[in-house]
């Protein structure tokens, strides 16, 4: 019956604001001189992302529960694998009533460190501006899939690095997400589980150790790394369980809150298909995880 209940307001139409907002109105710190525009497939699939943004979708303003989730899809470092609208994961957060910023993020034509400052900025800025879009300041989580969930989890590990910081006056505000939640993530750029596509975009053909080192994020985690949750399948060939499990024994050594949830089935990606079963279900585990941390409201009101 849950299920069922998800799936339908899976499908329901939502009321979205359409506004765009531009990550650095000063100008992009490392802009490139040839810079084109973005470009779209018509699918949801960005390239050529010179000038970062994020996509606001908020939910009706009756069902808005104030709570912010910036989302990082996957696309191998080498695009922005969205989909229309920003998909199924966009359609199931503003059901729960949260807000999403659909992040585009730099990648392959400027490599590290570039996408971490996009998405530290996309946390700042929120932050800075939470009033403006109803949501809590403490209340900023990040979402990430694939090479998505590498940025994902790269903000939350090196959200104080030096390499994140530009100089602006926005680099004041905590670049700290709240909350992560990682889909599928890539999180080792050692062999033999490196998805080495993502390593290739984001650290070139010939990376040092140090950089491999730097950007294995597992390698990079502390007791304040925010509380995760986390979701893979055992099936993924992709990007293999093997990267979500050094998250995850990572985060267990610093002693910091994970929810870790495996499947035996499922390809790469979101997960999120009815015909994949119980893989399909994590989105609702997640609500559970979201609502008994306070990021979501209680199922039932406190007697």
């Amino acid at each position: 019956m849950r299920t069922l209940l998800w799936l339908v307001l899976l499908a329901t139409p939502l009321a979205r604001a359409a506004q765009v907002i531009d990550l650095w109105p000063e100008g992009v710190p490392g802009l490139k001189a040839d810079a084109g525009p973005e470009k779209d497939d018509g699918s949801g699939r960005f390239t050529n992302i010179h000038y970062p943004s994020m996509v606001v979708y908020a939910p009706p303003a009756e069902k808005a529960v104030g709570t912010a989730v910036i989302y990082a899809p996957g696309g191998g470092y080498v695009r922005v694998a969205a989909g229309k609208d920003g998909g199924d994961v966009v359609k199931w957060l503003n059901a729960a009533g949260i807000t999403v910023f659909l992040l585009k993020y730099r990648h392959a034509d400027y490599g590290h460190p570039a996408p971490l400052q996009d998405a530290l900025r996309a946390v700042r800025l929120v932050r800075s501006r939470a009033a403006e879009w109803g949501v809590k300041p403490d209340r900023i989580g990040m979402l990430g899939g694939s090479a998505g969930g590498h940025l994902t989890a790269s903000a939350g590990t090196l959200f104080g690095a030096p390499e994140g910081r530009t100089g602006a006056a926005l680099d004041q505000v905590s670049g700290r997400p709240d909350f992560l939640v990682l889909v599928f993530p890539v999180i080792t750029m050692h062999e033999p589980s490196v998805h080495a596509t993502s390593r290739r975009a984001l650290l070139g053909d010939a990376p040092t150790e140090e950089a491999r080192h730097r950007l294995s994020v597992d390698e990079q985690v502390t007791a304040q790394t925010p509380p995760t949750f986390l979701v893979h399948s055992s099936e993924d060939t992709t990007v293999p369980v093997e990267n979500s499990l050094l998250f995850y024994q990572a985060m267990r050594r610093a002693k910091a809150p994970i929810e870790m949830h495996l499947y035996p089935k499922g390809p790469h990606g979101s997960g999120m298909s009815p015909a994949l079963g119980p893989t399909a279900e994590w989105p609702r585990h997640c609500e559970s995880w979201m609502r008994f941390n306070g990021w979501l409201p209680a199922a039932f009101p406190k007697s």
